[in-house]
């Protein structure tokens, strides 16, 4: 009996246990492939996940975080942000070499995960089935992999902000099924692939935040399914195409921050669909077509920052600006401001020219600053805006003041008075020239006897070393700034820089504390605290004075001053969205990480353009000539365009001595004034800032940032040692100092030689052999002509040539016996003081005698090239 109930329970149990069997193998799924399974095991432990998310003993179907299985089989991998384990982490790779054996999977998502390396050639070879690739932020590095183009059945492909280099394979035009393209944040570079235009079934294409150049292909405008295009912080140049107006279904499109010219095509107006439109920060120009404001579902429109202009009317005509957000500032419109009948969101108008009177408006959600209009604060200025209206032939109201500004009639020609002023220009040219004779001929007496340093003459412009500013008046004597920009009063900058919070300072000036604040309007300043105590009274005065006297687009805008307060004086100038060079060159990505992001190659040379452009001014067109003294990469700020305006104007003062007593003692070998100054200040001479804007080139070129911020020893080797790299016939050497964060073709690299080649000719230890400021703005400006003219034959040198007469001016001062042979000195010294060469060259705006000092190949002898030394020294 007991038997048989053993029996029994041993049934019960056996029983029991097959049905559990079954029942495990029909409602629990598992990985039926050994070979699967081995494969999640071998990528748990290559990607060192914890075990917290893959538990080494469950069921990776069930217990696995992020798996997904389907008869079995693994379809869908989901690792977005997960963690490594500590020992993981210490060496993570993009190690995913497992994935070759689950050839079911049709996504894997690995976004916000740590892989860095490249992505492997196999992946676009072995995952056939693959339908999702979302890489999104995993520090990936080197090319896409031409294979990708392999995964025919792809729909959607993030791989955005990483570190992808390289151009764009174009068997990514093989994916007929995307849906979804997303490329942004990364370091690629070349053109925009036309074989885009195959992926019929593009719904979203983001290419943001590259390196892309050439134009925007034309076939984008057949992706008809296409809902967001984004090509925007790119170098993308020509124009706007027409196609585009084809995409009938986009939503969004975003074109900002490119070089793109021409005119917005009246075809976009046919997006019935737009919502969302952004071609901000490029080089536009025209009318906006009117079929914009006709758009039914436009909602956001940001067209600053171009070169638009025209009457703006067809704005109060917008079909749906109820809620909308429209930017039009920093643009060329003008005539009377648009009637509005519709309420915007926001409607931005600043930085225009629009005059007249400010209409009634019924909202208060619009901003005209920066503009021509009567009775309102925070305009242009009375000579700008009439300037403006005048080059376009245009009537202006002068502030709702008589004698209004209109357009000049042609003066009548007079042939009777055109020979009068031939003789009368021939008589005092005639009287002129023997007047020079006799002045040169006082001046050699005097500078052949005396044998020593000019003596400092006092100046109405600026602060000299020692003396060369008028002497402060005296107590009784007023001070007159009223037309000097606005007069802001204490409390009003104390309510624009939150009573000088610690939040709101930028920086300790050597002249005085700078403050980010905002006026009341919502405009942008910045604030210098003068202590006139702690600082030279006479700093706070000069540059007031300076402002009162010079006027220039690549200074520091002046905005006004508040001098009420008898132990502090505040200067106002406009807010440089980018601060200045020292802080852009490398700016922090929008990423969480630590990375910085180098500015592009484009970029650095447009600075560089800009802050010559500046000290050419100062050199070449102001009289005295006047020099800047304190140029380095703090002070070449930066607008929302990275146009330069030069700041630090406080050390501005009048070049020391004579030009022509100085021109005459270099072509005798006389000595010359030391770079320093009587009070040990940096030297009031146009050579001295061109020492220094050398070193900002060489900043530029390198990426090594304070060089021009430092004279310490070890800069000096630093220069020393890199100098060796640049020579004007083996552009290779260059390539040894060059940034290696830049993004480089060999075009781009030419233009990256000829600017350190300049930057060689300015660091010249000999003041009188660098280069006049205005050749220098001539060779950045055409850096192909330095280098395919220059450096192939030195037969190229001759004065015969004449085309080549600027860059003589420029380099001919400083070639050592290691890039070129001597040259004759007559030959020299005729090529650099002839003046029709120059003009035969076709340069425009430098006229007037070479640069200061002869050509260095007056000597027979060959010189070493260590004899460029690092700074000036006294002769």
């Amino acid at each position: 009996m007991v038997m048989q109930q053993q029996q029994q329970q041993g049934r019960v149990i056996f029983f029991c246990f097959v049905f559990f069997l079954l029942f495990d193998s029909t409602f629990e799924q598992r990985v039926s492939s050994l070979a699967e399974k081995f494969a999640l095991l071998q990528l748990r432990s290559s990607l060192g996940l914890r075990a917290k998310e893959w538990p080494i003993k469950g069921n990776p179907c069930l217990n696995w975080t992020g798996i997904n299985c389907e008869n079995g089989r693994v379809t869908k991998i989901n690792i977005s942000g997960f963690k490594r384990t500590r020992v993981g982490s210490q060496t993570p790779q993009f190690s995913i070499d497992a994935l070759h054996n689950l050839t079911f999977l049709d996504s894997f998502n690995a976004s916000n995960f740590a892989l860095p390396g490249s992505i492997p050639e196999w992946l676009g070879v072995s995952l056939a089935s693959l339908r999702v690739l979302d890489l999104r932020s995993c520090a990936i590095t080197g090319p896409i992999p031409s294979t990708l183009g392999n995964l025919t059945s792809l729909v959607t492909l993030y791989l955005s902000n990483n570190g992808l280099t390289g151009q764009i394979p174009l068997s990514l035009g093989q994916l007929s099924r995307l849906s979804t393209l997303d490329l942004s944040r990364n370091k690629h570079v070349g053109p925009i692939p036309a074989a885009f235009g195959f992926l019929q079934n593009l719904t979203l294409l983001d290419m943001s935040s590259n390196f892309f150049n050439g134009s925007i292909p034309p076939d984008i405008g057949t992706l008809l399914q296409l809902k967001s295009l984004n090509l925007s912080d790119n170098s993308l140049i020509s124009s706007i195409p027409a196609q585009l107006g084809n995409l009938s279904n986009l939503v969004g499109l975003d074109l900002s921050s490119n070089s793109l010219t021409g005119v917005v095509p009246p075809e976009l107006g046919g997006l019935r669909n737009l919502q969302r439109m952004a071609v901000e920060n490029n080089r536009l120009s025209g009318l906006l077509p009117d079929a914009l404001w006709s758009m039914p579902r436009l909602q956001f429109l940001d067209a600053s920052a171009n070169n638009f202009t025209g009457i703006l009317q067809s704005v109060s005509s917008i079909v749906n600006a109820t809620g909308a957000v429209f930017n039009l500032s920093q643009n060329m419109f003008y005539g009377n401001l648009p009637s509005l009948s519709r309420r915007f969101s926001l409607l931005d108008l600043s930085g225009n020219y629009f005059e007249g009177e400010l209409p009634d408006y019924a909202q208060r959600n619009v901003s005209i600053n920066s503009n021509c209009l009567q009775n309102v604060t925070s305009q242009r200025s009375r000579s700008e805006c009439a300037s403006f209206y005048s080059e376009r032939g245009l009537s202006f109201d002068n502030f709702g003041e008589p004698n209004a500004t209109g357009s000049l009639p042609a003066p009548k020609s007079n042939k009777k008075s055109h020979r009068n002023v031939i003789i009368l220009a021939a008589v005092l040219g005639s009287a002129g020239v023997i007047a020079l004779v006799l002045i040169c001929i006082l001046l050699l007496i005097f500078c052949t006897r005396k044998r020593a340093a000019t003596t400092q003459r006092a100046t109405g412009v600026g602060h000299g070393p020692a003396s060369s500013s008028p002497p402060p008046p005296g107590p009784g004597v007023p001070l007159n700034f009223s037309s000097l920009g606005d007069a802001f009063t204490h409390q009003q900058i104390l309510q624009a820089t939150g009573e000088f919070s610690d939040a709101n300072l930028m920086k300790h000036g050597h002249s005085g504390d700078l403050f980010r604040g905002t006026l009341e309007g919502g405009t942008l300043i910045v604030v210098k605290r003068i202590d006139v105590h702690s600082t030279r009274k006479e700093s706070y005065l000069s540059e007031l004075d300076f402002f009162s006297k010079v006027s220039h687009s690549r200074l520091v805008p002046f905005m006004g001053h508040c001098l009420e307060n008898e132990n502090e004086k505040f200067l106002v100038y406009k807010y440089m969205p980018n601060g200045d060079l020292s802080s852009s060159l490398f700016r922090k990505n929008n990423s969480d990480d630590d990375s910085l992001q180098s500015l592009d190659w484009i970029t650095r040379l447009k600075i560089a353009i800009g802050a010559a452009e500046g000290l050419s001014y100062l050199h070449h067109e102001c009289n005295p000539p006047l020099v800047h003294r304190d140029v380095q990469a703090s002070s070449i700020l930066l607008d929302d365009k990275f146009e330069v305006r030069l700041g630090s104007l406080n050390e501005v003062c009048a070049q020391e001595g004579d030009s022509h007593q100085n021109r005459i003692s270099r072509l005798l070998r006389l000595p010359q004034t030391s770079e320093q100054g009587a009070s040990g200040t940096p030297s009031a001479t146009c050579a001295y800032d061109v020492f220094c804007f050398g070193k900002v080139l060489l900043e530029l070129v390198t990426g090594k940032l304070g060089i021009s911020a430092s004279n310490d020893a070890s800069m000096k080797e630093w220069l020393d040692g890199t100098l060796k790299y640049i020579s004007i016939y083996d552009k290779e050497l260059v390539t040894n100092i060059v940034d290696p964060s830049l993004i480089i073709d060999e075009d781009l690299l030419e233009e990256v030689w000829a600017m350190s080649i300049v930057a060689r000719s300015c660091l010249n230890p000999k003041p009188s052999r660098r280069p006049l400021m205005r050749y220098i703005l001539k060779a950045l400006e055409n850096p192909l002509k330095v280098v395919r003219e220059e450096h192939t034959s030195s037969a190229r040198l001759r004065a015969t040539s004449s085309r080549n007469s600027w860059n003589a001016a420029l380099f001919g001062s400083w070639r050592s016996s290691s890039d070129v042979a001597a040259v004759p000195a007559a030959a020299a010294v005729h090529k650099l003081e002839g003046t029709s060469s120059l003009k035969q060259s076709g340069t425009t705006g430098s006229q007037g005698s070479g640069p200061n000092g002869d050509n260095g190949h007056s000597s027979s002898t060959r010189r070493h090239s260590k004899e460029i030394f690092p700074e000036p020294h006294e002769e």
